[in-house]
């Protein structure tokens, strides 16, 4: 038997409680992504009116933070694990007397093995089809070259772009659908105001890597959208998007060396 999905627990709140709620929303986003859309839309209008075609310029993910190693890993580990409390402080936000907020988005172990199947099957759909989107839109010049792991090789890189990939998964998919789409129910919204709205969001702070990763990313915001409107929980949405940012960033090498024309 299925649950009903956590998020229709965001019932409508009263009229004179909902500017609590939009101020809630401006600054959780003001603080974590939606910070990073505003700068992205500036970005791109920057890359955009430069005389270097967009698919010439480059823009980089888990950028190297330090040329000393032991300063760059410091660096690396806090930047990921800073940026997490966004995640903490919207599960805070969410929590009630008699229903934590893990559980209320679905974000715990109680399904295993269910979020894990869900999990792989996002990633089939959204992320094979995505890298070979990211390829189109190299190849007709609307997406900057993307290095998604120029870190220095060290012990510790591979460790390190995982966790990235984790505080990923985490900050997105926790803040963007399960929080983000609590209280817009509760502000009274629909579901596909709702699922379309945040699609918006989440294209829009991946607009400093060019067009076509908008698109993409208001597609993926769509289907895990969708999935979560269905299953009422983010773990699987967690661990698709994990999966993806692995394969992406610890992949990246291999695909320049393999597709230099595209990748490099």
């Amino acid at each position: 038997m299925s649950s009903a999905p956590a998020w229709t627990a965001g019932t409508p709140v009263a009229r004179d409680s909902r500017p609590r709620l939009w101020w809630e929303i401006a600054i959780v986003l003001g603080l974590s992504l939606g910070q990073s859309a505003i700068y992205s839309i500036v970005n791109i209008v920057d890359l955009s009116t430069r005389p270097t075609p967009l698919h010439n310029q480059t823009a980089q993910v888990n950028p190297s933070q330090s040329s000393r190693e032991v300063f760059d890993f410091i660096y690396q580990v806090l930047g990921n694990g800073f940026d997490l409390f966004a995640v903490a402080l919207v599960i805070f936000l969410l929590w009630q007397p008699a229903l934590s907020g893990f559980r209320r988005i679905g974000l715990d172990l109680t399904r295993p093995g269910r979020d894990l199947g869900r999990g792989l099957l996002l990633f089939l759909v959204i992320g094979i089809p995505g890298i070979l989107f990211y390829a189109l839109t190299r190849l007709i010049g609307i997406t900057v070259t993307v290095q998604a792991s120029p870190l220095d090789a060290h012990w510790w890189t591979v460790p390190v772009l995982i966790f990235a990939a984790l505080r990923a998964g985490l900050q997105e998919e926790v803040i963007v659908v399960g929080w983000l789409f609590t209280r817009l129910r509760q502000l009274g919204w629909g579901t596909w105001t709702i699922i379309l709205s945040a699609a918006v969001l989440r294209g829009s702070y991946h607009l400093y890597q060019g067009f076509g990763p908008f698109i993409g990313n208001a597609v993926m915001g769509v289907v895990f959208g969708w999935a979560y409107t269905r299953w009422g929980r983010v773990m699987p949405l967690v661990i698709a998007h994990t999966i993806i940012d692995i394969v992406s960033f610890v992949g990246y090498p291999l695909a320049v060396h393999l597709f230099p024309g595209v990748f490099a």
